[in-house]
C-alpha cells in the first residue's frame, strides 16, 4: 500500500523528495529500495526537537 502511494505521488505530483526520521531504519531501507538517496542530514527536526532527519531525493537520469 505504501509503495503504491509513493509511486502515485512520484508519477502524478512529481514528488521526488521527503524527510524521514533517522531512527526509523525500516522506512529508510524502504525509501532506498524505492530509489531515493540521502542528500542531507540534520540533528534536529523542523521544530527543533532532537530527532535527526534524513532528507532523501529520487534522482532521475
Amino acid at each position: 500500500m505504501v509503495k503504491k502511494l509513493l509511486e502515485y505521488g512520484i508519477k502524478n505530483y512529481s514528488i521526488n523528495e521527503l524527510t524521514v526520521n533517522e531512527d526509523n531504519p525500516l522506512a529508510i531501507a524502504f525509501y532506498q529500495h524505492m530509489g531515493l538517496k540521502t542528500y542531507k542530514r540534520t540533528p534536529l527536526d523542523e521544530e527543533g526537537n532532537p530527532y535527526p532527519l534524513l532528507y532523501m531525493k529520487k534522482y532521475t537520469g
